[in-house]
């Protein structure tokens, strides 16, 4: 077992802000410690920091033991990646050296089969098998088979673009949880997963021996994974860390407890220095009238400017204000009708009605078309009428859905579609604020100051000027729904909203549902987040899709809710 030491971490962005101030923690050996705080805080940097991509400015990180990692958005890769490179991706670093080198020895030799090409090939074959990559290999066959059912050799040339995004989660979890590396950095590690993966993962966190610090959002995980949750408070000077020694459910109390305290000792500094001010200007009145009082002055004066020079104590975190916005309007009664539909290959053909105003969680496992039902809708449904609203700029970025039957949006519905993975490439390479400015074929553009206060109502202002592609993932997300507010939708399509959100992100997106009038379809796996809704859409992985009224997670409640 390993433990990591983050000392006094200090960095400050190329544009001259600062983002990380001191910031210093332990993760000690053998615990599962989750970092959060606010998007754009700073976390994956921080973890870019401690994995020694990103250099600070200031401080210094020990790690005692070998380490993995796993990026946030591990797998969505270029275009031709297999599980072979994923895994590769997070074998431990001298496997994965071997491998990248014994590849591109392959690669040379089909190109120029020469003695030298050959000497190369034969040579990195030899440092493969030293590095155990052959070995390596059993545990890559256990982990394709936990993850995806098939051994390694069938698995290894499968294009990644063939799995769910949970699957490929899953499968680079079971690699890492499975290999030798005492360490694990974790970036997101239950986004994508469906809740039989959630409590997977939550078992395997809370089994393994390995020294774990993860970032996630995802409320249920904090309270049965985490031993300790370290904060990272956003300041003037950059983040600092708080580290709270309980588990999740002490965590809004101890919190509430700091906060609390914080302001009290910032009270009785305020007071103490008030008192000194005016000691000293007394004691000037005094002094300059009798020479008495001189040696007096002078000490208030020291005490004073010492007093001023230590500073005031550690100011409260500057709390998140978010306005989202979700106005909607009045549509037809029946907002989507579904008959005898049936998206090819993945269920059987199924009846549903969603009426105006209703609050629809979709629920399922990996694999059974959830996502692909949502881009059905926002394609605006089996045959879109344009007079009636149904479509719009997006919706003729998507690809096309494969199904029989049919899928009918009532009058005036407006789709609005939450892309999951943030898959936006027509967003690639351009700032919000410009964004937002030029507008689309179908949603205007906005002066620039009322772009930047839409911005500054999602905290994204001091993001304006970055491109989209340059944004954490829940800072991609908070803008999403801005888009969504401003495309003037009515049917709200959400597929997995709160992935990427922080805790009070994802509570001002539901109060934002809550209020937003008109109809709400949301693919989740968010226990948290599913309680927000009041009918539930499961598709089973029997290929039948059946109306619930309370959460279905898994196949063993089934049975109990039908």
């Amino acid at each position: 077992m390993g433990h990591i030491d983050v000392n006094t971490i200090a960095l400050t962005l190329p544009d001259g802000r600062p983002l990380l101030d001191e910031t210093t923690f332990r993760v000690g050996a053998g615990s599962t410690s989750a970092l959060i705080g606010p998007n754009g805080a700073g976390k994956s940097t921080l973890l870019r920091i401690i994995r020694g991509d990103l250099a600070p400015d200031g401080g210094a990180v020990v790690i005692d033991g070998s380490l993995g990692v796993m990026d946030q958005f591990v797998g969505h890769g270029d275009a031709g990646t297999t599980v072979h490179d994923l895994l590769v991706r997070v074998a431990p670093a001298r496997i994965r050296m071997a491998a990248e080198a014994l590849d591109a020895a392959e690669n040379a030799l089909i190109e120029d089969d020469t003695e030298r090409t050959q000497m190369r090939y034969a040579t990195a074959i030899a440092d493969y098998a030293d590095a155990g990559g052959y070995e390596h290999e059993t545990v890559w066959d256990q982990c394709t088979i936990a993850a995806l059912g098939v051994p390694f050799e069938r698995a290894r040339y499968r294009d990644l673009d063939t799995l769910s995004g949970g699957e490929q989660k899953r499968l680079a979890l079971e690699a890492l949880l499975r290999g030798p590396d005492d360490v694990l950095l974790l970036d997101e590690p239950d986004n994508y997963l469906d809740v039989p993966g959630k409590r997977w993962l939550e078992d395997r966190l809370r089994e393994t021996p390995k020294t774990v610090l993860l970032v996630s959002h995802d409320r249920e995980l904090l309270a049965r994974a985490a031993d300790r949750i370290i904060t990272l408070e956003p300041g003037g000077a950059g983040a600092t860390a708080w580290v709270h020694g309980g588990g999740f459910a002490t965590y809004h109390r101890a919190r509430e407890d700091r906060l609390d305290r914080l302001d009290e000792l910032r009270r009785r500094w305020d007071e103490q220095h008030e008192k000194l001010r005016t000691l000293v200007a007394t004691l000037k009145v005094k002094a300059a009238a009798n020479d008495g009082f001189a040696s007096r002055y002078r000490a208030a004066q020291t005490r004073l400017r010492w007093f001023e020079e230590a500073g005031p104590p550690e100011e409260r975190p500057p709390a998140q204000d978010f306005d989202m916005r979700l106005r909607g309007a009045r549509t037809g009664k029946r907002a989507v009708v579904c008959t005898r539909l049936e998206l090819t290959g993945l269920m059987k053909p199924f009846d549903a009605e969603i009426w105006f105003g209703d609050r629809v969680a979709v629920l399922g496992s990996n694999g059974s078309g959830k996502s692909h039902f949502l881009r059905l809708l926002a394609r605006g449904g089996t045959d879109p009428d344009p007079t009636l609203g149904h479509l719009v700029a997006a919706s003729e970025a998507l690809e096309p859905v494969a199904h029989t039957g049919a899928a009918a949006l009532g009058a005036r519905v407006v789709p609005g579609l939450f892309a999951q993975t943030h898959a936006h490439p027509e967003f690639a390479g351009r700032t919000l604020l410009e964004i937002l400015h030029r507008g689309d074929d179908r949603r205007a553009g906005m002066p620039r100051d009322a772009a930047s206060s839409a911005l500054d109502r999602y905290g994204l202002v001091r993001q304006a000027q970055q491109a989209f592609d340059q944004l954490s993932g829940g800072q991609q997300a908070r803008f999403q729904v801005l888009l969504l507010e401003l495309s003037g939708a009515t049917l709200l399509l959400l597929d997995e909203p709160t992935d990427n959100l922080d805790l009070e992100s994802a509570e001002a997106l539901e109060q934002a549902i809550a209020r937003f009038e008109g109809t709400v379809v949301a693919v989740t796996h968010d226990r948290w987040f599913a309680r927000s809704f009041d009918r539930f859409l499961v598709f089973g992985q029997d290929g039948e899709v059946y109306e619930s009224d309370a959460p279905v997670w898994d196949e063993r409640r089934v049975v109990r809710a039908r």
